[in-house]
């Protein structure tokens, strides 16, 4: 199956992978792997839909725990949040209402989250989702070095489709 995403849409997608592949989660801050600091690239690809190419976010510790946050103030619609570290591997398992359907998630991510990590979540919707009943994703991250002269914090820049800056886009989500 084939999907035709808009910029909202990739957008959406950018955050909840960024959220969840930074192990944001719902789960304790002193718990979860810490991403360091300056520029990651990140590539995200989601079953029978386009590839996006690898995109590129300047972090640092207030991003990361501004998508905790974010993640936190979502949990209100997840019935079950269950993020496991353990040791260079982290289990998610969640259950949230999105939309009407109930999304069951299950991932894991590994590696050393300092410098580099990959990952994989399946998701089934019941009732199904936008006419999706089950998405696969797999998630690659590397850490480049220090951000680009210019960057900030927070900054994205997704290929072919410019950049955005996720901290802005998450404080008007809690406005």
């Amino acid at each position: 199956m084939k999907f035709q995403f808009d910029i909202r849409c990739t957008f959406s997608l950018l955050v909840f992978g960024l959220a969840t592949a930074s192990l944001a989660g719902a789960a304790l801050a002193a718990d979860m792997p810490k991403r360091k600091a300056g520029l990651w690239e990140i590539t995200m690809r989601m079953e029978g839909a386009p590839g996006m190419g690898p995109m590129q976010q300047c972090i640092d510790q207030n991003t990361d725990n501004l998508m905790q946050q974010q993640a936190k103030n979502g949990k209100s619609d997840c019935s079950v949040m269950d993020v496991k570290p353990m040791g260079n591997m982290v289990t998610i398992h969640s259950v949230c209402k999105i939309e009407g359907s109930t999304a069951t998630i299950n991932g894991l991510f590994e590696g050393a989250f300092d410098s580099s990590y990959k990952g994989t979540m399946k998701t089934h919707y019941s009732p199904p989702l936008h006419g999706i009943s089950v998405s696969n994703m797999t998630h690659e991250a590397r850490w480049l070095g220090p951000c680009k002269p210019g960057q900030k914090p927070g900054d994205v820049v997704m290929p072919n489709m410019g950049g955005a800056n996720i901290n802005e886009m998450m404080k008007k989500q809690q406005h």
